[in-house]
């Protein structure tokens, strides 16, 4: 199969096209800086509709994985990446044929605050979700979903919190604050949180571009099915880095007020390296969001392999392989 993955300089979008080209597709990427993955680039904006239809020409598939993924920075940005960037891709798989497209979204449009324990995929909601990622990421997958018909068959997985080796988003942040020793317990740290290893979220990518057709015109969520305390989650992240966990505890209101602070003085000094606490962070680690996958294995006909204590052994291995 013929299949463009936009964003492939992330990590799960990197990932994605290694698990394509291993099982022999024609692999095609689109992003920014070079991938140097061994397959056809084309370098530019996702939000280039020129570049865009140029990376999607005579493919039969897209995975969509380009996006702005951050807390802080001005909602054009965001606007830009994720709303304008999804409809230059699906007017470019329109424009050039292509029969099926795979949008990679987050389970973050659906949550307001408040817990999200054993749910499914519940509806993308631009009004509530939290910040400009989340809400903007909402409106991509409505606009992604609405173009679904009977010429491009439309799917949105939403793969939840995804970690592994070589990780910048969550685990090198995570490892960072923790070896300066800025990273508190916000809350009990009990709630119970769904993450996905990186190569389970790649698969299921690769599954959903075989199903998208059969299964088309809804969103998925993916998880590695195993909920754990939040606290647990972030102390197996530390150790395996060799990082020491979190040494002290702040609650969760005191944090949220704190993260308003700091949002608000961000926003006003127009600062862009990630500030220490926001109100989505608080509540993300304060706050259980864990997911009923029986839809999503039924649909993608799929299973995640690496249970999560393989995945922090070979997180460790990566550690220890880099320190050497």
């Amino acid at each position: 199969m013929r299949v463009l993955v936009t964003g492939a300089s992330g990590m799960l979008g990197r990932t994605t096209a290694e698990a394509l080209l291993a099982r022999g597709d024609d692999v095609t990427v689109l992003q920014r800086r070079p991938s140097r993955l061994p397959c056809a680039e084309v370098l530019g904006d996702v939000a280039d509709p020129d570049a865009v239809a140029r990376a999607a020409r005579r493919q039969d598939a897209v995975v969509h994985l380009a996006a702005k993924v951050d807390v802080t920075g001005p909602r054009a940005e965001y606007e830009r990446a994720n709303v304008a960037g999804t409809r230059a891709v699906v007017d470019a798989c329109r424009g050039q044929g292509v029969g099926r497209l795979v949008h990679v979204s987050s389970p973050s449009v659906a949550h307001a605050g408040a817990a999200l324990a054993g749910v499914g995929a519940e509806p993308a909601d631009p009004a509530h979700a939290r910040g400009h990622y989340s809400r903007t990421k909402a409106v991509a997958e409505l606009d992604a979903l609405a173009a679904d018909s009977a010429s491009l068959a439309v799917l949105a997985v939403r793969p939840h919190l995804v970690w592994g080796p070589g990780d910048t988003q969550l685990v090198g942040r995570i490892v960072a604050r923790a070896r300066a020793g800025r990273l508190p317990t916000i809350g009990s740290g009990a709630a119970l949180v769904d993450t996905t290893y990186v190569d389970n979220a790649a698969a299921a990518l690769v599954a959903a571009v075989d199903a998208c057709g059969p299964v088309h015109g809804e969103a998925l969520v993916v998880s590695n099915g195993e909920p754990r305390p939040v606290g647990e989650v972030i102390d197996r992240l530390c150790r395996a880095a060799g990082a020491p966990g979190p040494r002290r505890r702040v609650p969760f209101r005191a944090a949220w007020l704190a993260g308003a602070v700091v949002e608000g003085a961000w926003a006003v000094t127009g600062r862009r390296s990630t500030p220490p606490v926001t109100r989505f962070l608080a509540e993300q680690l304060a706050t259980a969001h864990w997911f009923d996958q029986r839809r999503t294995r039924e649909a993608l006909g799929w299973a995640p392999r690496v249970r999560l204590e393989e995945g922090f052994a070979r997180l460790a291995a990566w550690y220890a392989a880099s320190a050497a």
